[in-house]
């Protein structure tokens, strides 16, 4: 039995692709999926099953999200290593005096190559700050989240890939349940 984290995009965000997660639960585990666990309502969901690979496990979830509640929703599927590596890996956690809150990581579906920082074209989002690693590119912002052009349909359009944020917050606490599993 594998553990896979699936990080759902742009659900229950500001009344648009409304999933209730009880409803998701149920929804994934009428199709086999065994010790199904969201946490916060923006779609994030363990899922325990004999499938090892993880975009067939996305694709599976994505199927029945459309199927059951009509929202066609993107999704990155990732392991508990990816997120240890966010811990190892991330350049700015090595900063002093950080501002834990300026903190995310974008989550894509493809492994990256390390030029593609280039691809991302920083300087038309100064002040934020990037790092790329494997699947995952590290962000910090500036003034925050909200204010700024240097988001998930940014990086979607410039590296041609599926992609979706969580904060630094979110990704601690998704370690610490993967830990619970």
């Amino acid at each position: 039995m594998t553990t896979h984290l699936a990080l759902l995009r742009g659900i229950n965000v500001s009344g648009h692709n409304m999933i209730k997660m009880e409803a998701l639960k149920t929804a994934l585990e009428n199709i086999g999926f065994q010790n199904v666990v969201t946490y916060i309502q923006s779609g994030n969901v363990f899922v325990d099953t004999d499938e090892e690979n993880a975009p067939a496990v996305g694709f599976k979830i994505k199927q029945e999200i459309f199927k059951a509640f009509g929202h066609e929703v993107p999704i990155v599927v990732i392991g508990k290593t990816d997120l240890e590596n966010c811990f190892k890996n991330n350049a700015f956690l090595k900063e002093k005096d950080f501002d834990i809150k300026k903190l995310y990581v974008a989550f894509v579906s493809t492994t990256l190559k390390s030029d593609s920082i280039n691809d991302l074209k920083m300087s038309q989002v100064k002040p934020d700050e990037a790092h790329i690693d494997e699947s995952r590119i590290y962000i910090k912002y500036a003034v925050g989240a909200g204010k700024t052009r240097f988001d998930q349909k940014y990086i979607e359009k410039k590296l041609n890939v599926t992609a979706t944020i969580r904060n630094w917050n979110t990704v601690t606490q998704l370690l610490k349940m993967y830990g619970e599993r």
